[in-house]
This record gives structure tokens, C-alpha cells and sequence, in this order.
């Protein structure tokens, strides 16, 4: 069974003045799983080095645009928020920030010693910026290089911002946008390969 530091709650809280929340399972196998949704993303960094403290280790970072729940205007229930012009409001995070479909979810996974760990931090559209983890889990980087190409969200204080896969020509926010694959990937190899296999064969006796 994992033991998780006992003060591990009260470190989180104290480096996370906006407050946060914070939900523990542990299953039949003694496998700990917690997830923290912090209401600032400027406390980040902060919950991110209490993290390190106890021996804590990122093992990547998830970046997902959560969509609204559907809801079925036959089924509609009366406590349903409403806004003046009678739509209906979308849920937001602890923080309120509005779960539209526009704002963004990171997640930032860590290992305590078996346990996971999962840092939830909540992006505006207007204002996606983050603080970079990387000056204390250098793995964080391509992660972070990863969602920058990919989506408009700025990580700052970045050590280098350069892009990882996407062409220079191609514009960012590739994952916010239907972009079709032979323009996304430089598919120059792929074409060789098959010339050399194509060449191959017709080498070869029948």
C-alpha cells in the first residue's frame, strides 16, 4: 500500500492560498489516486514545489478543451442556470472559469512513490497562460512545447519555446482547427519508402 507524506493535504492547501479540491480514491489493491483542482492557476507553481519536496515526479501533462454536458431541453431541470437572454449557462470550475468548449484543462500527472497525483489547472480562452514547470521537472518541457504548437496557450518563463513537430509554415492551434494530415506531415519519407519498396518488387522474381 502507498504511504503518501501525511502531511501531503495541509502542504497543498498552504501553497494554494485561492483555495483548492482535493478527492482521494485508494481501490481494493491498496492504489492511491488523487485529484487536485486548483481555483488560481498562479498557485501552480507553488503546489508544484511542495510536489517536489516530497520526492514527488511529473510523469506528463494532458491538455484537454472540456465540453459543456449536453442537456435535453424536453428534460430540462428548473434549477438549470439561465442568463438573461435565456440560455442556458455552462458549468464552470472551481475557480469559475466557464467549461465552454473555448477554456482549457490542464492536467499535470505526478507519481508519489505509486500513488498519482493529478493537478488540475483551468484556462480561460482569452487569458491561456500558464507558468512553466520546467525549471523544476525538466521532462516538463517537451510537454509544455507539445500544447504551445498546439493550442493558443503561452507558458511563460519557458526555457525554449521552440516547436517540437509542426512545420514552420503551419499555422499554431493546430489541434483547435480540422487541418488535413498531408499538409500537417511532411510525408517525403513515407514516399520514399514506398518507391524503395515498389522497386524492390519488381526486382524480385516471380
Amino acid at each position: 500500500m502507498t504511504e503518501l507524506p501525511v502531511d501531503l493535504e495541509a502542504r497543498l492547501t498552504a501553497a494554494a492560498p485561492a483555495g483548492l479540491r482535493l478527492i482521494q480514491n485508494t481501490d481494493a489493491k491498496g492504489v492511491t489516486v488523487l485529484w487536485c483542482e486548483l481555483a488560481d492557476k498562479n498557485d501552480l507553481l507553488g503546489v508544484a514545489q511542495e510536489i517536489k519536496a516530497v520526492k514527488g515526479r511529473l510523469m506528463t501533462i494532458s491538455v484537454f478543451q472540456p465540453t459543456p454536458p449536453e442537456s435535453d431541453d424536453d428534460e430540462e431541470e428548473d434549477g438549470d442556470e439561465k442568463s438573461d437572454d435565456g440560455e442556458a449557462v455552462p458549468p464552470a470550475s472551481l475557480g469559475g472559469i466557464a467549461i465552454d468548449g473555448k477554456s482549457y484543462e490542464l492536467a499535470y500527472h505526478f507519481d508519489l512513490d505509486g500513488a498519482t497525483l493529478t493537478i488540475q489547472v483551468f484556462l480561460a480562452a482569452d487569458a491561456a497562460e500558464v507558468i512553466s514547470l520546467t525549471p523544476l521537472f525538466r521532462n516538463a518541457d517537451w510537454c509544455e512545447r507539445d500544447y504551445m504548437e498546439n493550442y493558443s496557450i503561452h507558458v511563460i518563463g519557458h526555457p525554449d519555446p521552440r516547436r517540437l513537430f509542426l512545420d514552420p509554415s503551419i499555422e499554431p492551434m493546430a489541434l483547435e482547427r480540422l487541418i488535413p494530415l498531408s499538409t500537417l506531415v511532411n510525408a517525403a519519407s513515407t514516399k520514399a519508402l514506398w518507391e524503395k519498396i515498389i522497386s524492390h518488387q519488381s526486382d524480385t522474381p516471380s
